[in-house]
């Protein structure tokens, strides 16, 4: 006579058991994750927009140093201007700061070139925000510009330039958010001896 089965047939087996168990375990897991990351991704939404503030306010000033820095003879228009020139930076610059370069910066500019035959280029080095809320930031930049003049041993070759030595600036640029966009609104040179004093 066989000994009878200690696990009645209408109980589930140890197996069975096992791998429920595991199952529930593997749920409980997802779950938790699945909460945490949906916990985490509701709090962060505030912080997702403000890096994406601090990057636009790079960027822009990354393009406002780029476009203020770039110019030579082959911008000059029919009449001697630098419209392309004037209407690049005006698209990155509030407009209280454009009436100023526009009395100020461009003039400058289209008289070195169109006299001398100047030229400029510039390449950015790094790109840092200093302070930004809501509406304004304060964002230091460091560049390198390079002047650039005809050659004059090729007098008759206009395409041949001399460049003099790099000058490197470091900025601070002041910008505001007007209608959702991040404009530069003034800048001024990083004084290196009161900063090295702080």
């Amino acid at each position: 006579m066989t000994a009878p089965d200690p696990t009645p047939s209408n109980q589930p087996n140890q197996r069975f058991r096992l791998v429920l168990l595991v199952v529930l375990l593997v749920a409980l897991v997802a779950s938790a994750a699945t909460l945490g990351w949906l916990l985490v991704d509701r709090d962060s939404g505030g912080s997702s927009d403000a890096q994406a503030d601090r990057e636009a306010t790079m960027s822009q000033t990354k393009q406002f140093v780029l476009r203020l820095n770039t110019y030579g003879p082959d911008q000059l228009d029919d009449q001697g201007h630098l419209t392309e020139y004037r209407d690049q930076v005006a698209e990155v610059i509030t407009p209280k700061f454009a009436s100023d370069f526009e009395t100020s910066g461009l003039p400058i500019a289209e008289e070195t070139v169109k006299t001398a035959g100047y030229g400029r280029a510039v390449k950015v080095f790094g790109v840092g925000v200093e302070s930004i809320d809501a509406d304004s930031a304060t964002v230091i930049v460091a560049a390198g510009i390079t002047g650039s003049y005809p050659d004059p041993k090729a007098a008759d070759d206009a395409s041949k330039r001399v460049d003099a030595d790099e000058d490197v600036l470091r900025w601070e640029v002041d910008l505001v958010k007007t209608d959702g966009e991040w404009l530069v609104d003034d800048y001024a040179p990083v004084n290196q001896d009161e900063e090295a004093g702080q």
